[in-house]
């Protein structure tokens, strides 16, 4: 009897990973799938915006910063969705990227706007500048950790 109830035991144990396995991979799959399904969401979206705001350009025939800014923005987008779909990697520093152009684009504003006060345009600068350092920070984070991943391949 002890060998039919090891035998039972190790079989159930093999049979436990097999479904394991097979709901990883499926698991995988779904997953993989979804990121796939989104970033073409993205950068079909991205890319229609970017479309739709140059036809608009051309419409009133001419194209202001905000404008220019706008498609500098969608074209950072689009960077990153082809980034990560090479790589598999979100660049972090894409979106700081995409924030201070964002901020850029306020910043014409408040400077086109009679009613804003000195403030508004402080703050402003002020996020920007904090987003630069951040990227700065960043940038030097990654070279640092990308020197540790050579050395430890080459050892």
């Amino acid at each position: 009897m002890p060998d039919a109830e090891s035998n039972l035991t190790s079989t159930a144990a093999k049979l436990h990973r097999q479904m394991k396995s097979i709901a990883d991979a499926v698991g995988i799959l779904l997953v993989d799938g979804f990121h796939y399904l989104a970033l073409f969401a993205i950068g079909a979206t991205t890319v229609w915006s970017a479309v739709a705001a140059f036809i608009s350009m051309i419409a009133r025939g001419r194209a202001e910063l905000s404008d220019i800014l706008l498609l500098f923005i969608y074209l950072e987008i689009g960077a990153m969705i082809g980034i990560y779909f090479k790589t598999t990697r979100l660049p972090v520093r894409y979106l700081i990227y995409i924030a201070m152009t964002a901020l850029g684009r306020v910043l014409i504003e408040i400077g086109g706007a009679e009613h804003k006060t000195g403030k508004d345009l402080l703050i402003v600068t002020g996020a920007i500048l904090v987003l630069s350092f951040a990227v700065l920070i960043l940038r030097f984070a990654s070279q640092k950790d990308d020197l540790s991943d050579r050395s430890r391949h080459e050892a």
